[in-house]
């Protein structure tokens, strides 16, 4: 069998992630290959971490990407913060929180469970009222931004109370960095990690993170080796760390990080509130048509994340069918539910570069053709004008 250069679809990517890759990004990751330890390359390493820190809006001197996916960073703050026998307090509203369970577990930890209904924001009464039955407790862990319902959670208050009984703080942003208002130094987030897909829009692969001095000191004094010998922060700072001198650790992916960095100029040229701004507008203008139709949203507006829109199906509607329709038919992919919401919602992604109005209305568009072709109890006709109306 004689195999081929694979040329993919053009599609229009509004899911949960990865998002539409700028063309920009796309052409900074097609230029030379140079070394990971050429001093050209180490300038922009020195770049982009001054850029991640704009992104995180944090002055933490520990900010770098880690050269893996999200899910590596979230293993990164888990691995080094986290020893056998500690207690951690883990809120779960979503397939992500019981993720982190996973990991604190598999630390040789004891994962304390406060958990919320999926789609709603997480409980911080019920969180502190864990923190006060467990005294003896070093972390606590909570999704930012809920990716698998759309729910965003109130980090500065959790980690008001955190730090108010000792604990560390470790936060997910994967789908908020960019995209929703997100202060790491100002709310006390103590380890952070997020990924490059979502509303940075880079390819994905790469996880930045963040850990304040107060997080990198913890490391600095754990009792056992870090479990993990590539995510072992105490390594990777020789790397990573300021000077010019870098010792070498692994062979960064150097092209995908020319992405990352190129991403993170884009974000700084439009800058990090008028992004935020833009991901409200858009969602408010999809909104319009999503109600408009008669669809309704998963979750509360005051918990709603403007790049993660989780959409009702209507009643005796086949969720893979319309998927299905709209990724043949308009080469436009929307996600399925995930655990009990399987079947039951859409997931609609307006993330980084795919969050724009052209967007917003072809979705709509797309959407409101399958369903009112497929017979479903749907206002038809009227999402396009009303999301438009919105846009002003």
């Amino acid at each position: 069998m004689t195999h081929k250069s694979f040329h993919p679809p053009v599609r229009t990517l509004m899911g949960p992630g990865p998002s539409d890759v700028n063309p920009r990004i796309l052409e900074a990751m097609s230029r030379p290959t140079i070394g990971h330890l050429d001093p050209a390359f180490v300038a922009m390493m020195d770049e982009t971490k001054e850029l991640l820190r704009y992104a995180f809006q944090t002055d933490h001197d520990l900010t770098m990407p880690v050269s893996a996916p999200g899910s590596a960073g979230m293993e990164a703050c888990f691995v080094n913060l986290v020893e056998p026998g500690d207690k951690v307090i883990v809120c779960q509203n979503g397939v992500f929180g019981g993720r982190m369970k996973e990991n604190v577990e598999r630390c040789g930890g004891t994962a304390v469970m406060v958990e919320d209904e999926w789609g709603k924001a997480v409980d911080t009464g019920k969180v502190e009222e864990a923190l006060m039955a467990n005294p003896d407790a070093r972390v606590l862990a909570f999704v930012h931004a809920e990716t698998s319902t759309g729910a965003i959670s109130d980090a500065e208050a959790l980690a008001k109370l955190a730090h108010a009984h000792d604990c560390l703080v470790i936060a997910d942003t994967v789908t908020s960095l960019g995209g929703s208002p997100l202060k790491v130094s100002e709310w006390g987030l103590d380890a952070v990690y997020s990924g490059s897909q979502k509303c940075l829009s880079c390819t994905p692969g790469l996880s930045p993170v963040t850990f304040s001095d107060r997080a990198v000191d913890a490391v600095k004094k754990r009792k056992s080796k870090v479990q993990s010998w590539f995510l072992d922060l105490n390594l990777v700072l020789g790397y990573w760390g300021g000077g010019a001198k870098r010792a070498y650790h692994h062979t960064a992916p150097v092209n995908t990080l020319y992405g990352l960095h190129e991403a993170l100029v884009v974000l700084e040229e439009e800058g990090i509130e008028n992004s935020w701004q833009r991901h409200q507008s858009n969602h408010l203008a999809l909104r319009a048509g999503i109600e408009a139709m008669g669809l309704s949203f998963v979750v509360d507006e005051a918990e709603r994340l403007p790049q993660l829109n989780s959409v009702s199906i209507p009643d005796g509607v086949d969720d893979a069918t319309v998927r299905s329709r709209l990724l043949n038919d308009y080469s436009l992919e929307i996600g399925a539910g995930l655990g009990p919401m399987a079947g039951k919602i859409w997931r609609i992604g307006l993330m980084g570069f795919a969050s724009n109005s052209r967007n917003v209305l072809n979705c709509l568009g797309a959407l409101d053709a399958v369903l009112s072709d497929m017979g479903a109890p749907v206002k038809s006709g009227v999402a396009v004008a009303a999301a438009t109306k919105a846009f002003g």
